[in-house]
């Protein structure tokens, strides 16, 4: 897998990247992806608090409750697992 930011193309083909982040500074950002409504199942259970996958190597990062980082990020662990991504309808 490459370092590479997602391209636009992945967006407009309806495929899903393999690599996603809701973190606007990621480098696998993707705005116009994320307001399709991207929805992720991880070990066939709907999670809702995903704020990045990866699917070739498995594994979602979750917020840990409401704790932030000293920059006001939320503070993660990684799960790993199946990761499934699909756009909600």
């Amino acid at each position: 897998m490459s370092n590479d930011a997602p391209s636009d193309a992945s967006a407009g083909t309806g495929k899903l990247p393999d690599r996603l982040s809701t973190d606007p500074q990621s480098p696998y950002y993707d705005e116009s992806l994320l307001q399709r409504d991207v929805g992720i199942r991880f070990n066939g259970i709907e999670k809702t608090n995903v704020e990045e996958y990866c699917v070739s190597e498995g594994w979602v990062r979750v917020a840990a409750g409401k704790a932030r980082d000293r920059r006001g990020q939320p503070l993660t662990i990684k799960l790993k697992g199946r990761v499934e991504p699909y756009i909600r309808s």
